[in-house]
């Protein structure tokens, strides 16, 4: 029989980078700006893989490029909803903001 070339044994996981799980564990720590709090987690050069747009410059964050997630944990409508309104901004631009 002819050798395959496929890979065998376990797959990988699959990472859902969008999952509320992968945002809420991990080094997230908690920011107060203008009293309002905020969430802050890092996101790795290697965990970075899709291209934002930094709401400090509006200029993009590319593909493995270390930034942070940003959202608000005293929202009105909830922690979840301060999460579906988070947004990916340059260390450097939520640092001076």
């Amino acid at each position: 029989m002819p050798r395959s070339n496929r890979p065998r044994g376990r797959k990988p996981p699959a990472h859902d980078h969008d999952s509320l799980h992968h945002l809420v564990v991990g080094l997230k720590r908690s920011e107060s700006r203008r009293g309002i709090e905020y969430a802050v987690q890092p996101v790795s050069p290697r965990s970075a893989i899709k291209p934002y747009l930094c709401p400090g410059c509006n200029l993009n964050i590319e593909i493995g490029v270390a930034h942070v997630v940003v959202w608000r944990t005293d929202s009105v409508m909830g922690e979840r909803a301060g999460l579906e309104a988070r947004r990916h901004w340059h260390t450097h631009c939520w640092q001076i903001a």
